[in-house]
């Protein structure tokens, strides 16, 4: 992929096809081809006659491997999304994340409203506003020796996950060791932009988004029937919802 420097961070993108702009920003320990291609979200989006952006988060995938919590942070990560549209120069685009993705993305919306046309907050409901919790052992299984030390079954989940993506297990523990900005109910119903809020019916890790559509004005809910976190991600009743939403902003 591609790159260009994001205050001094070397960020990889994929930008391909024609039409209205699609920015997607994935999750925790995924990167671009886990999270957006090889779940047909890339194909299903441009066969829709979208421009499709994507990055690797900082510390993931391609991009650049940072190993200070500090460097890390939604709001920071928002920033690496908003200097990538500035680097193509796109002016305003639809903009969907999931999980840690959708943190990030909502930070997009809230410190600049201006560059996101709508907002699709995948795979994170409620716990967007209460916070995950138990991030320090997620931390602490991500520099185990082995994933045989992990005996938390979510922690080692997220442990294998980030073995099977690849991923610089150091540079994640550190971005899941990184400041957790709050995002409050205040911030929530600020939000002016068209807003869908979609989750897995059984995403115990995201938590309700019946609960944080009720939070922001005028969001529509897409239930993920029967999917927990990570077999959401590719859904067709999810991709489908979301083109929905897309034809409707047009």
């Amino acid at each position: 992929m591609p790159s260009f420097q994001s205050d001094g961070v070397r960020i990889a993108y994929w930008d391909e096809g024609e039409g209205e702009p699609i920015l997607l920003v994935h999750g925790f320990a995924s990167n671009v081809a886990t999270n957006w291609i090889d779940p047909g979200w890339v194909s299903t989006l441009m066969a829709s006659g979208r421009r499709v952006i994507a990055f690797d988060n900082r510390g993931h995938g391609q991009s650049e491997k940072l190993y200070d919590p500090e460097r890390y942070g939604a709001p920071i990560m928002a920033e690496d999304a908003r200097r990538l549209l500035d680097h193509l120069g796109i002016e305003r685009a639809d903009v969907m994340g999931y999980s840690m993705g959708a943190r990030i993305s909502a930070f997009l919306v809230l410190n600049h409203p201006a560059r996101v046309r709508s907002a699709i907050l995948a795979g994170l409901g409620i716990n967007m506003v209460r916070g995950m919790v138990g991030t320090g052992p997620l931390a602490k299984a991500l520099e185990a020796r082995s994933i045989d030390e992990v005996t938390n079954d979510t922690a080692r989940s997220f442990r294998a996950f980030a073995e099977h993506t690849g991923g610089d297990l150091a540079a994640l523990a550190a971005c899941m060791r990184g400041p957790r900005e709050k995002i409050t109910p205040d911030l929530l119903a600020g939000i002016m932009v068209p807003v869908l809020v979609a989750v897995g019916t059984e995403d115990v890790i995201g938590g309700s988004g019946a609960e944080l559509a009720a939070l922001i004005p005028g969001a529509k809910l897409l239930d993920i029937k029967g999917r927990d976190h990570m077999k959401a991600v590719g859904d067709a009743s999810f991709k489908r919802g979301v083109l929905d939403f897309l034809t409707q902003r047009v």
